[in-house]
């Protein structure tokens, strides 16, 4: 069942994105060789907490999990790509990291993902975080009211394409608002002029995450963190997003502003 929001909902959605984006740029400059998970857990649960929010993935207990969530940030390292469990590990230089959240500011949610890496580069890694960023843009660009979900899907999976990478179908971008995860379902791979009508007020939070050599996933030992099934790097780049009578609204753009002390 899909809900429309109002103008005055899509506002409150981009209060909650906009602190999504500080919390995320925050958590990214601290994110640098010798720096623990857990701190970075901490500190997103300090910036929670300090601005009156609530985490959206405390207790979350899905069917593909083991029990409930007991963290506020998805921590995702190298071959690791969602719903990574922060656990005692510290970055090690050259570490790709994976940074995802969603939070609750007065009963809207919004939800996005960044991919970073810390320390020293390697060309095939910002190679590939590239690739989501840009599928993610392509992916925006499509959602438009009056074009097809399988148009956005589309656009994302050619992005994979054109850089050779393969895409998964299990876990994809959502439709959200009021809780986290809402109808419709949106698959990172497509066709166009497929699917339901775009319509002002439907908002969708776009995902498009890539492994480098496979489109397998399996799971850890923890029933949470799912890794590339060949051990390859992987990258995730999410945004909230409006849809709206002309071009798409983005509502977790960064906008650099400070979040915390």
């Amino acid at each position: 069942m899909l809900e429309l929001k109002t103008s005055q909902e899509i506002e409150a959605m981009a209060v909650t994105g906009a602190f999504i984006a500080a919390l995320l740029d925050d958590v990214a400059s601290r994110a640098r060789p010798g720096v623990n998970l857990l701190d970075l857990e901490q500190r997103a649960r300090t910036l929670i907490a300090e601005r009156g929010a609530q985490s959206c993935y405390w207790d979350y207990a899905p069917s593909f999990g083991r029990g409930p969530f007991r963290n506020v940030i998805c921590l995702s390292v190298n071959d690791a790509v969602l719903h990574g469990l922060p656990h005692d590990y510290v970055l090690a230089d050259g570490d790709l990291l994976t940074m995802d959240i969603a939070v609750s500011i007065d009963g809207w949610v919004a939800d996005s993902a960044r991919s970073i890496v810390v320390g020293t580069p390697r060309p095939e890694d910002v190679r590939l975080i590239e690739a989501t960023e840009r599928a993610l843009d392509a992916g925006i660009a499509a959602a438009l009211p009056g074009h097809k979900l399988g148009d956005v899907s589309a656009a994302i999976g050619a992005v994979a394409a054109e850089y050779g990478y393969r895409v998964n179908t299990e876990f994809g971008g959502h439709g959200l608002g009021r809780t986290m995860h809402e109808d419709p379902h949106v698959p990172n791979t497509g066709r166009p002029g497929r699917g339901l009508t775009l319509r002002p007020g439907l908002t969708l939070a776009l995902e498009p995450w890539f492994a480098a050599g496979t489109d397998r996933i399996v799971y850890d030992p923890d029933g949470w963190t799912i890794r590339s099934a060949d051990g390859s790097r992987t990258a995730h780049s999410e945004h909230t997003i409006a849809i709206t009578d002309g071009a798409p609204r983005v509502l977790t753009a960064r906008e650099h502003a400070p979040v915390g002390s």
